[in-house]
C-alpha cells in the first residue's frame, strides 16, 4: 500500500521537498469539499532548481540505451498495476471523477505506457543522405529536444500528463512537469512516485505542485530559458497565451485546447444507438473533458424523437458520490466551474432559450440540463460550457449539419451518425476537426493515432509516430573522406 498524500510536495533532483514559496494551497475533495492535503508553494528559486537539475540530467539520460528507457518504462507500468486500487480511490476524492471515469483514465494510460516503449528506438538514429559533393556522406540524426516543459489540466489529469512525460522520457528527454494544483496526485505525484520508483535518474523528472498566481511567479516557468519545448493541455484562453509566449522567446509548442465538437445524427440515422452514443459523449465526467460533446446538431425529421429519448435517458442518469460505484455524474471539479456553468444557464434563459430538461445543483452537483431548438450562432451553441449541459440544434438538411458542424472558433473532435458510410466519411473530410468519428461520441483516445485540434482548439499531434518530430530535433553530421578542391 502507498498513502500517495504523503508526497503532495515538490519533487525535484531526485528529492521530495517543500516547496520554498510564501504560500500555501489547500486542495479541497470537489464532492464534499473537505481538505485533501495542503501544498507549499514554489518560488523562482525552485523553478531554477528544477530547470538547472533538469537540464544537467538530460544530458545523461540522452546517452542510455533505448534498452535502458524501456525498461524503466515497463517498472512504471508494474508500479502502477500494482497500486491500481489506490490509484482509482485518490481519482476519485481529488478530481470527482466517478469510478468508471477513473479506469477509463487508467487504462488509457497504461496504453500511453505501453506505446512509449516504442518511442525509445527512435531516437540517435541515423539515415544516410546522398551528397551532392565528391567524397561526402550524409548523415542525419534525430536526437532528443532537451528539456521539456510540461503543464496538464484538472479534467484527466492523470492520462494528460503521462502522454507527454512518457514519450519525451523514452525519447531521452528531461521534463519539468506542473500539473493543476487542484489535481496534483492524480496529475503529478502518481506518475513521479512510479518513474522514481522505477529507478529513473535524479532529475530526468521534475515535479512543481503550485500555482503561478499563488505563488507570484507569473509567467517565469513558460519565459525560462532552458526548456525548448512546452507542451500544454488546457483551456483555449490559456494556451493563447502560452503560444505567444512560446513564439517570443522561440520556443516549439504542443497545444492541445478547448473543444465545441459537434455530434451530428443525420436523417437516416438509427435514433436509439445515437442517443446511446450521445449520452454516453455528453455526459461523461460531467462533460468536463476537451473531446466532450457539446452541439448535438439532428436533421428535423428525427429531431423530436431523438430529444424525447435523450431527455428520458438524461434524466435517469444517477447523480451522487463519485465513489459509489452506480454514480454516473459526479461533481464539477469546484464551485469556480460550477458558477460558470450556471451563468451559461442563466444567459440561455434570459436569451429565450428552449429548455427541454431542467438540471438543480445540489452540493457540488450540476444535474443534467439540456435545451432544444437552440440556434448554432447563438451565444449557448458557441460556448463550449464544460459541464452537464447539452444543446440541440434542429437543421433542415443533412447538408446544413454538416456545414454548421464547423462555425465555431474550435475544431477539435466531431462525430456523424448515419447508415450511409461512405457518404459519412467523405462528410467527415468537410468537417475542419482534428478528428471524426463515423457512428460513435466524441470522446475516443489512441496512442498511435495523430491526436489534435484546428484553429482555436490546438498546435500539434499528440500520438505515435507523430508525437516523435514534435519531442526530437534534427541533426546534420557531414563526413568529407576525401580532400576536397576549393575554389579559392
Amino acid at each position: 500500500m502507498v498513502n500517495f498524500k504523503d508526497y503532495t510536495k515538490q519533487y525535484i533532483n531526485g528529492k521530495w521537498l517543500e516547496g520554498s514559496g510564501a504560500n500555501t494551497i489547500d486542495v479541497l475533495n470537489p464532492y464534499d469539499d473537505s481538505r485533501l492535503y495542503t501544498v507549499k508553494t514554489v518560488n523562482e528559486a525552485d523553478i531554477d532548481q528544477a530547470m538547472l537539475t533538469a537540464e544537467k540530467a538530460q544530458k545523461k539520460w540522452a546517452k542510455t540505451t533505448p534498452g535502458e528507457r524501456k525498461e524503466v518504462l515497463r517498472k512504471v507500468i508494474a508500479y502502477l498495476e500494482e497500486h491500481k486500487k489506490e490509484i482509482i480511490d485518490i481519482y476519485t476524492s481529488e478530481t470527482g471523477g466517478t469510478i468508471l471515469a477513473a479506469n477509463i483514465a487508467l487504462q488509457i494510460t497504461f496504453e500511453e505506457l505501453e506505446e512509449a516503449i516504442k518511442f525509445a528506438d527512435e531516437v540517435n538514429v541515423v539515415n544516410q543522405v546522398p551528397a551532392t559533393i565528391e567524397g561526402k556522406e550524409n548523415h542525419v540524426y534525430r536526437v532528443p529536444v532537451g528539456v521539456i516543459t510540461s503543464i496538464s489540466p484538472f479534467n484527466f489529469p492523470l492520462n494528460l500528463s503521462v502522454r507527454t512525460i512518457a514519450p519525451a522520457i523514452a525519447l531521452g528527454n528531461a521534463v519539468v512537469h506542473k500539473p493543476d494544483v487542484a489535481t496534483g496526485i492524480t496529475g503529478g505525484v502518481i506518475l513521479t512516485k512510479a518513474f522514481e520508483e522505477a529507478g529513473l535518474p535524479a532529475g530526468v523528472l521534475n515535479l512543481l505542485l503550485t500555482d503561478p498566481k499563488t505563488d507570484g511567479t507569473g509567467d517565469y516557468l513558460l519565459e525560462h530559458p532552458i526548456p525548448r519545448f512546452i507542451s500544454f493541455t488546457g483551456s483555449t484562453a490559456v494556451g493563447r497565451h502560452v503560444g505567444e509566449i512560446a513564439g517570443r522567446n522561440l520556443k516549439k509548442v504542443a497545444l492541445e485546447l478547448g473543444g465545441n465538437n459537434p455530434f451530428i445524427v443525420l436523417s437516416d440515422a438509427d435514433v436509439d444507438r445515437a442517443v446511446d452514443a450521445a449520452i454516453f459523449g455528453k455526459f461523461v465526467h460531467q462533460g468536463q473533458i476537451c473531446m466532450i460533446t457539446n452541439r448535438i446538431i439532428v436533421h428535423k425529421d428525427i429531431a423530436e424523437e431523438f430529444t424525447n429519448k435523450f431527455v428520458d435517458r438524461a434524466k435517469a442518469l444517477p447523480y451522487g458520490n463519485p465513489k459509489d460505484p452506480a454514480t454516473v455524474v459526479g461533481p464539477l471539479i469546484n464551485d469556480r466551474q460550477l458558477q460558470k456553468a450556471q451563468a451559461v444557464i442563466e444567459a440561455a434563459i434570459a436569451n429565450g432559450e428552449k429548455i427541454a430538461l431542467e438540471g438543480q445543483r445540489v452540493g457540488n452537483i450540476l444535474t443534467p440540463y439540456v435545451f432544444k431548438d437552440v440556434k448554432n450562432d447563438s451565444a449557448l451553441a458557441q460556448t463550449e460550457v464544460f459541464s452537464p449541459i447539452a444543446t440541440i440544434i434542429p437543421v433542415e438538411s443533412d447538408e446544413e449539419a454538416i456545414r454548421i458542424a464547423s462555425e465555431t472558433e474550435y475544431g477539435l473532435s466531431s462525430s456523424i451518425f448515419t447508415q450511409d458510410l461512405e457518404k459519412a466519411q467523405q462528410y467527415a473530410l468537410q468537417i475542419d476537426s482534428g478528428v471524426t468519428h463515423i457512428n460513435d461520441q466524441t470522446v475516443n483516445a489512441q496512442p498511435d493515432i495523430p491526436f489534435g485540434g484546428n484553429k482555436a482548439s490546438g498546435v500539434g499531434r499528440f500520438g505515435n509516430p507523430w508525437l516523435i518530430e514534435e519531442f526530437t530535433t534534427t541533426k546534420w553530421v557531414s563526413v568529407q573522406k576525401t580532400y576536397r578542391e576549393f575554389p579559392f
